[in-house]
């Protein structure tokens, strides 16, 4: 399985901040935010990555990650998304090529978790798999719904609900097959202009192919000044303590 980090975007939640810096290079406590999924990835067995970036300040990442090889990736690409705001699988879809048709993990470069998905990994087979994880702001994020006769269903994925029918988030990571990318090509630009990973999530449910996985442990989005203070506070007492 080959692994895809998206770290496109502006940040513009994070200005000024990210005036100087490309959002995922930002500090999350002793090291660069982006080391985060990268290792998540690399722990659970995945070694060939592709860094999707975009925005001014790109170059960047080859002096903070060279080749990988310090953080065990064992082959490092990168794509460029001339659009940083065509959202999250207008992204992906620049992964088609690397891909190669295999089976891929797909992790938001601002997330970090100490959870393992080795077991995960290893067990997928074909569709979809996303990671839910209980948050207290569940109108951030797409919000799993389920079947209310049989609840380890999920029946749907609503986007950054007003009213969240759920407090069940669906993490910014991801397993896919090769079908992903048709999928992408079949989905329409939502209301603000985006290529929506939860539209693709959503035909997955449509053909009966999408699974769940909770994640244990500790996870974290750093793409607001609050969640970047809570990702680094965690880290800061997890790596302090050992």
């Amino acid at each position: 399985m080959k692994g895809i980090i998206l770290a496109g975007g502006l940040g513009t939640r994070l200005y000024p901040l990210t005036h100087v810096s490309n959002k995922h290079l930002l500090p999350v406590y002793n090291k660069p935010m982006i080391f985060y999924p990268i290792e998540t990835l690399v722990k659970a067995g995945v070694t060939e990555i592709l860094i999707v970036t975009s925005g001014p300040h790109v170059g960047q990442f080859l002096g903070v990650l060279k080749n990988g090889k310090e953080l065990g990736v064992t082959h490092l690409e990168y794509a460029y998304q001339e659009k940083p705001d065509g959202g999250i699988a207008d992204a992906l879809l620049l992964a088609e090529d690397f891909a190669s048709n295999e089976n891929i993990a797909v992790i938001l470069g601002d997330n970090t978790t100490d959870a393992n998905i080795s077991h995960q990994i290893k067990e997928f087979t074909d569709g979809a798999m996303v990671f839910l994880k209980k948050v207290n702001d569940p109108s951030r994020f797409g919000i799993a719904i389920f079947d209310k006769n049989h609840h380890q269903k999920v029946i749907r994925i609503d986007e950054k609900p007003k009213y969240p029918e759920s407090d069940m988030a669906v993490t910014g990571l991801y397993i896919y097959d090769k079908n992903v990318f048709n999928y992408i090509r079949n989905i329409t630009p939502s209301l603000r202009g985006e290529l929506e990973i939860t539209d693709v999530n959503n035909e997955y449910i449509r053909n009966n192919k999408l699974n769940h996985s909770t994640l244990d442990g500790f996870w974290s989005d750093a793409g607001t000044f609050q969640s970047l203070f809570q990702a680094n506070s965690f880290w800061a007492k997890k790596i302090d303590s050992k």
